[in-house]
């Protein structure tokens, strides 16, 4: 019906190539356009302003021998002021396009360690836009924005990569579990050697206290029995401090047996033994 009335359409977001007798003669924006065929006038072809997006998948090698599959995304679309270089100049756009980016990426992966790879994504994104940029101008085209969305190593080397971060990380996990083990040693060691200078502390102050209860025993004892002297309540003391031990050694249930030696004679020994080491550690004190 458009033909016949000369009159055709363009959408929006595109226009048409309008051609006379074969020639081109001007590009028609989105709306309603007189086109009297009998003139050898015709529409030769439409072209899209809308953004496009191409997928690349390119396989290449690093610096380091390893092959990786790099995935770039170009978005890009084509410029109504050039839609007549864009529709002419060029008869497989995303062709050219991937060419392009094989050939950036190709020149720039392989002077990269893999690990410098994932780490410079945003460099070889930007190596790619800028040679496309300056190609695809010529053509009519604008590359809005270049990703590099993945880089995929060989599964053997993947799983190797995780392996050596796995390696490192129970390294360090065993490192952190030494120290801690060496922080409770020495705590452990602290604690015990200050349960140790408590526990002398103990018993120094427990001897002290027993030497002072003998003193004031031995001189209440004198006071209140005249005759008697220090010699003699020691003795009486020490007698007591014997037969209490036996009681003591009497009163446990354990089947273990303990032989002492007893009898008065044993006894005035004992005494003998006790006052001698008593009256020695006054000396060399």
């Amino acid at each position: 019906m458009g033909q016949a009335l000369c009159c055709v359409t363009v959408d929006q977001s595109s226009v048409a190539i309008k051609e006379s007798f074969g020639k081109f003669e001007d590009v028609l924006l989105p709306g309603c356009h007189c086109m009297p065929w009998f003139l050898g006038k015709k529409v030769s072809g439409r072209l899209s302003l809308r953004l496009q997006q191409l997928d690349v998948k390119c396989e290449t090698k690093t610096k380091d021998n390893v092959f990786v599959n790099v995935v770039a995304s170009v978005q890009y679309h084509a410029l109504a002021e050039k839609a007549s270089d864009a529709f002419y100049k060029l008869s497989n756009t995303r062709s050219q396009i991937q060419a392009y980016v094989f050939d950036v990426i190709r020149a720039s992966v392989p002077k990269l360690n893999l690990d410098d790879a994932f780490e410079q994504k945003n460099d070889i994104a930007k190596a790619v836009e800028n040679e496309l940029e300056k190609a695809m101008s010529a053509y009519g085209y604008e590359i809005v924005q270049t990703l590099i969305v993945d880089i995929e190593p060989d599964v053997h080397v993947k799983r190797a990569m995780n392996e050596i971060n796995a390696a490192a990380r129970l390294r360090v996990a065993a490192n952190e579990k030494a120290e801690a083990e060496k922080i409770i040693q020495i705590k452990r060691a602290e604690g015990e050697a200050e349960a140790k200078y408590l526990s002398g502390l103990g018993i120094a102050r427990q001897r002290q206290a027993i030497v002072d209860g003998l003193r004031d025993s031995v001189l209440g004892f004198s006071v209140n029995v005249p005759g008697t002297t220090a010699k003699d309540v020691m003795d009486m003391v020490l007698i007591t401090q014997y037969f209490d031990t036996m009681k003591e050694i009497g009163a446990q249930s354990k089947s273990s047996a303990v032989f002492i030696p007893h009898g008065p004679g044993s006894v005035r020994d004992v005494a003998d033994q006790i006052r001698d080491g008593l009256l020695q550690a006054s000396t060399h004190n």
